[in-house]
């Protein structure tokens, strides 16, 4: 794209003071959130014709910080005190609970006190939540993460959406959300034009809102467009702590637990048990490598009576037990 050709200038307001972002980067931050906000911040500029956006980046001590793909970037500053206007956005990533340190809850809390807009992008929702500051309100992350953030904060009302603006309050699921994110945000303070302008200069073409949800449907996911399997898999996906039998699940759908089980044979090859220890010994893995709770609880969570049964059960999944598993997970942590 060459900004020396200039596109459709969107008409607005002269005299408008521009709208500041401050880009918090967290250790391990995943790049593409980042980039695809300030990109479509950049461009929107480019539209308007002027400045109607400024940002800046920020680390917890104005050192440098690396991505998750490794690349290091150096900020413009510290964590300081900002402008009442400002809009913080804090890019998380991988491990974002060792990155989330006291200096950075503590300087959360007291923007928050100031008044100030806080977003969360990708896993820093975990951050914002952990400063209290999505007490008993509407939040999403990445859904890799869903289920420890649902186990850690109870008074949050966690979405499967891909972008929450609740109040002063904003949080994604992370990768191109943070298109959706930034367009709406645009559409509000500059119009659906300029919002459709910076879509169009992105190659965008599928503009999702605060409606839309993260994950692919089960049909696409699985690759078998079968309603009855479909409907089966999404009960096994939300009963994962009180697991349903093979015979109840088979009657939910008009079925005989015979042909429950050929069907899942036909299209998954595997039993419709063993298709749903697996969907609970993931969980159980995201527990145990994302939360703090005790192996024992993390059984309890994914529908074990029995810890020697769940650590069976594990190790012949994973070859390692929970608990092996969760000192590697410790050990990776203290590096």
């Amino acid at each position: 794209m060459d900004d020396a050709n200039e596109a459709t200038v969107v008409d607005l307001v002269p005299d408008t003071k521009p709208r500041r972002f401050v880009f918090v980067l967290l250790d391990s931050f995943t790049l593409l959130c980042f980039a695809s906000a300030v990109e479509s911040l950049r461009i929107a500029n480019r539209m308007a014709g002027g400045p109607v956006y400024e940002w800046i980046v920020a680390s917890e001590d104005g050192a440098p910080v690396r991505c998750s793909a490794g690349t290091i970037f150096q900020p413009d500053t510290e964590l300081t005190d900002l402008g009442r206007d400002d809009t913080i956005m804090i890019c998380g990533g991988i491990d974002v609970q060792a990155a989330t340190t006291k200096r950075v809850l503590n300087w959360l809390r007291r923007e928050a006190r100031r008044g100030a807009v806080i977003g969360g992008l990708c896993t820093a929702g975990y951050t914002l939540a952990k400063a209290g500051l999505l007490d008993g309100k509407k939040a999403t992350i990445h859904w890799e993460n869903q289920d420890s953030f649902s186990e850690e904060f109870e008074e949050v009302e966690l979405t499967k959406s891909i972008f929450v603006v609740d109040g002063n309050r904003i949080t994604t699921a992370g990768g191109t959300a943070s298109i959706d994110l930034m367009l709406k945000l645009i559409a509000d303070d500059h119009g659906e034009g300029l919002a459709n302008a910076v879509a169009d200069q992105l190659i965008y073409s599928s503009i999702r809102t605060d409606q839309d949800t993260q994950r692919l449907s089960i049909p696409t996911r699985i690759g078998v467009r079968h309603p009855k399997l479909s409907t089966v898999i999404q009960m096994m996906e939300g009963n994962i702590e009180e697991p349903m039998s093979p015979s109840i699940l088979a009657s939910k759908v008009g079925m005989s637990t015979r042909q429950l089980e050929r069907l899942f044979r036909r299209y998954l090859n595997r039993s419709p048990k063993r298709y749903y220890m697996e969907l609970r010994l993931q969980k159980a893995r995201n527990l145990l490598m994302q939360t703090d709770m005790s192996v024992i609880n993390v059984a309890l969570a994914c529908g074990f009576a029995s810890p020697s049964h769940f650590s069976k059960c594990y190790r012949a999944q994973y070859d390692v037990t929970p608990y092996r598993e969760r000192g590697a997970q410790a050990a990776r942590l203290s590096i």
